[in-house]
């Protein structure tokens, strides 16, 4: 049975796009290689924070389904590659899921069909990676069949921007693919921006993640004088934010999460050297500024347990918020996890409380779960606040505690340490 579209990829991305384009009436269908996956959506299971057992169910009563047959690709009009780009050893991106989900395509590729990669990537993946893979069975881009890159801007979480009302952008290998994709996009979202071609829209997602990743790199080595200098930072951003015009507000935190802050830019770092010999020295820059801040939280923490006459060693530290955003289960790259491998190289015995988290595993590092939060606030030596979730009231937890340190400057008690 023919379908408008087949999204290969059902997470954090392509999930949320089946959906709206589900909504608008398309046909859709997933295609994911793993198995569990695709039974749990068929069966009406959600695996991500933003959509409930309810979407999905409502997804497959009009009409989703899932799969791991690659041949059913074939009956697609459109294609669309939402696979993860996690960060390869050498620094790029690792583009063997990218490559995978091509050559799927390219296996079932026929004349007319619009082929989409939404994983971020360097500045010319499009072209020089996913177009080969597609033409190499004789069909040609542009002639037989539509190529365009259209950046991933899902932000888990937000209740305010999803897929339908974030505005997408688009760039095609011909100006013609660029408008078919624009009018495969139209269909189910709000806007769409078109650029002058695919490396264009690779570098707009490159450029988006980097601008919020060198301003969180320059608050977080405020943070670190601001602190010797007996100023409050926080503070500081808040008179600042008053400003009508020309300042827009970033914060330090205990260390950048999730996908696109502490890996996309360094797509764009390890291009630059790759392919120009030389450094994008804002991006490295930003990169070691922000890697340096769970181990900076440690440190204060122990200043912090040592200024009460304990030690770090042996001392009970509960962590407070384990996900690498609030509110959400999603703990990729989160900084808990080097802060807690930091605080156990100093000996502290650690456990977590996340409502969000049901098991949080840190290699080579011990930490227990604390079911009731209050008691483990209260019995803990220290009591940090990595992420601040809205189950979390801030200043009553921190009367409650021993000693809390507040990494994410919620507190108005004075009762608290803040970052």
């Amino acid at each position: 049975m023919a379908v408008d579209v087949v999204i290969l990829g059902l997470g954090y991305v392509g999930l949320p796009l089946a959906r709206e384009a589900t909504r608008a009436g398309l046909r859709v269908l997933g295609f994911d290689v793993n198995t569990r996956v695709v039974k749990s959506l068929n069966e009406g299971r959600s695996h991500v924070d933003d959509l409930s057992d309810d979407d999905i169910a409502d997804m497959v009563a009009q009409g989703f389904r899932a799969t791991s047959d690659e041949s059913e690709i074939a009956t697609a009009g459109t294609a669309v590659i939402c696979v993860p780009t996690p960060l390869s050893e050498e620094g790029g991106p690792d583009l063997r899921a990218v490559t995978s989900a091509t050559g799927s395509i390219a296996r079932n590729l026929r004349a007319g069909m619009l082929v989409i990669l939404e994983s971020t990537t360097y500045p010319g993946t499009t072209d020089d990676v996913v177009r080969p893979i597609l033409e190499a069975n004789g069909l040609r881009v542009g002639e037989d069949f539509n190529l365009a890159f259209s950046p991933e801007r899902i932000d888990p979480g937000n209740a305010t921007f999803g897929a339908h009302n974030t505005p997408k952008v688009v760039g095609g290998h011909t100006p013609a693919c660029t408008e078919r994709a624009a009018a495969f996009y139209g269909t189910f979202v709000t806007e769409v921006v078109r650029t002058k071609g695919t490396r264009e829209a690779e570098m707009a997602k490159l450029l988006e993640n980097t601008y919020r990743h060198v301003n969180i790199a320059l608050v977080n080595e405020m943070a670190k004088f601001c602190h010797q200098l007996d100023i409050d930072l926080w503070d500081v951003i808040h008179a600042a934010s008053s400003k009508p015009f020309g300042f827009q507000a970033f914060y330090p935190g205990p260390g950048v999460g999730g996908h696109c802050i502490p890996i996309d830019p360094n797509y764009l770092s390890h291009n630059v050297r790759a392919k120009l010999g030389y450094p994008f020295r804002f991006v490295e820059l930003a990169q070691e500024i922000n890697a340096t801040m769970p181990a900076y939280v440690a440190r204060r923490a122990q200043n912090i347990l040592n200024e009460a006459g304990k030690a770090t060693n042996g001392s009970s530290v509960l962590l407070l918020g384990v996900t690498y955003k609030p509110n959400i289960a999603d703990q990729r790259e989160s900084p808990a996890v080097q802060l807690a491998q930091r605080l156990s190289g100093l000996g502290a015995k650690l456990t977590y409380h996340d409502p969000h988290v049901e098991d949080w595993r840190v290699p080579d590092v011990e930490v227990l779960k604390a079911d009731e939060l209050e008691p483990a606030v209260a019995q803990a030596d220290l009591v940090i606040l990595v992420q601040n979730h809205a189950v979390y009231d801030a200043d009553r937890l921190a009367g409650m505690a021993q000693r809390f340190f507040d990494t994410r400057g919620v507190t108005t008690t004075s009762a608290a340490h803040r970052l």
